[in-house]
């Protein structure tokens, strides 16, 4: 008789700068003027590493977000930023976000593969298509693609670089000194690729990895998000108001995988949470209301602008939002469109009300109280039905981190629900998920 082992959630903390409040660098628990040190951002990874968080996520854009008048805005490029933490820390798992709309292929098949050998097997690749005309003005374009363009030429991309890191087989290294053979040239595999998109002849210039790929991380919840996801991603990062919300979510997103020749147990839901933490649940408002209060209005009414496709420039704060156009007109990132539309109009929000509820999350769930409560929180949606784990996004950086490793994942442990100790070395075995067979070997065929 076998004992099946208990699930337990998965922790991923999301890394911002000075934290995920739009005012979080004017509070004093922030460190803005580090946020082009190295140091600082090493310290971070070695907290989550600490906790046992299963890893850590930059997002990432190519153009400056927002207004830097008025925020924090700018810092490094994800991926030499994980580089350079993978060599600070030995378990803790490294996401970078990159657009698959203004890259290449090849050279990100080459970058995600040389970080997974950097760091024993440690990387992760969250895949966007990208969502903003500023980025595309950045790429020699007036305009961006069109949202459906965009997954089209995502799903190119990753069959894509799919080849290219099986381009070598596992045991293509020989290294026979004596026979003067340091590859079998008849394990590795040209790409050989002929697309709508891309053109591709391979092998790729670096051996295969430790986790065979990086782990595949998927972010938007629009229609083509969730098929996106459902193909291809293992961990989706969502964002989730309500529990019912985020139970419909996942039920959705896990019904779609069979479709795929996928169990349900290959993808992980891994909602957003802002946890705005005090040791009185008392003193978890008030740090919510300070950051409240440090919030620019001209800031949030410009990112509330982004985020709706609607210019509301000079609208009263007090007023409610002006119609908004259907989402099938939205050719951002639509998932998020329809998150903040819907949630003014349910709580019936002014412009003031909705860039306060907005100002921690951007729409992902903000939650104020006690490390007990935010345990609470986090077991109920895990227990039932509306998550596998979560993506931790401090409001305030470095203390909204500290405080969640050293005062909330403690109690997790203690109920059961959340590691002790490492049981693996890669991403891969943090998130109980297999590493690919290589398609050219003989057992994958």
């Amino acid at each position: 008789m076998t004992t099946e082992t208990p699930r337990t959630l998965h922790l991923n903390a999301f890394l911002m700068n000075a934290g995920h409040h739009d005012a979080a660098w004017r509070h004093p628990g922030s460190q803005p003027e580090r946020i082009t040190d190295l140091a600082y951002f090493q310290e971070l990874a070695r907290t989550a590493e600490r906790g046992r968080l299963d890893s850590i996520f930059f997002a990432d854009g190519v153009a400056l977000w927002g207004k830097a008048r008025h925020n924090a805005l700018g810092g490094f490029e994800p991926l030499t930023l994980l580089s350079a933490i993978a060599a600070v820390t030995e378990r803790i798992g490294l996401i970078a976000t990159v657009s698959t709309t203004f890259n290449e292929p090849y050279n990100l098949a080459r970058k995600f593969a040389s970080l997974d050998h950097i760091s024993g097997g440690r990387a992760g690749w969250n895949i966007v298509t990208s969502g903003t005309v500023d980025e595309a003005r950045n790429f020699n374009r007036d305009e961006h693609l069109e949202h459906a363009v965009r997954y089209e030429r995502a799903r190119e991309f990753l069959e894509v670089a799919g080849k290219l890191w099986d381009s070598w087989e596992d045991d293509a290294i020989v290294l026979d000194r004596a026979a003067g053979v340091y590859a079998d040239t008849a394990k590795l595999h040209p790409a050989a690729h002929r697309g709508t998109h891309f053109q591709v002849a391979g092998p790729l210039n670096v051996p295969r990895s430790p986790q065979g790929r990086p782990l595949l991380v998927q972010a938007g919840s629009s229609e083509d998000g969730k098929e996106f996801a459902a193909r291809y991603a293992e961990a989706v990062f969502t964002a989730q108001q309500t529990l019912a919300d985020g139970q419909t979510f996942y039920k959705d997103l896990k019904s779609r995988l069979a479709r795929y020749g996928r169990a349900e147990d290959g993808l992980l839901v891994l909602p957003g949470i802002a946890p705005v933490i005090g040791s009185t649940e008392a003193e978890a408002r008030r740090l919510e209301q300070e950051l409240t209060e440090l919030q620019v209005p001209e800031y949030g009414l410009a990112q509330l602008s982004g985020m709706l496709g609607v210019d509301l420039t000079g609208l009263p704060l007090d007023g409610r939002l002006p119609d908004l156009p259907e989402e099938r007109d939205i050719n951002g990132n639509k998932s998020r469109f329809t998150l903040v539309a819907e949630l003014a109009r349910r709580e019936d929000l002014t412009l003031r009300e909705l860039i306060a509820r907005l100002g921690a999350g951007r729409g992902h769930r903000v939650f104020a109280g006690t490390p007990e409560q935010i345990a609470d929180q986090l077991q109920e949606w895990f227990e039932n039905g509306a998550a596998d784990g979560f993506n931790i996004m401090a409001p305030v950086l470095p203390t909204g981190l500290s405080d969640f490793v050293d005062h909330v994942v403690p109690i997790l442990q203690q109920r059961g629900l959340f590691r002790t100790e490492y049981t693996g070395r890669t991403l891969r075995d943090h998130y109980g998920l297999p590493r690919p067979a290589n398609r050219y070997a003989p057992a994958a065929r």
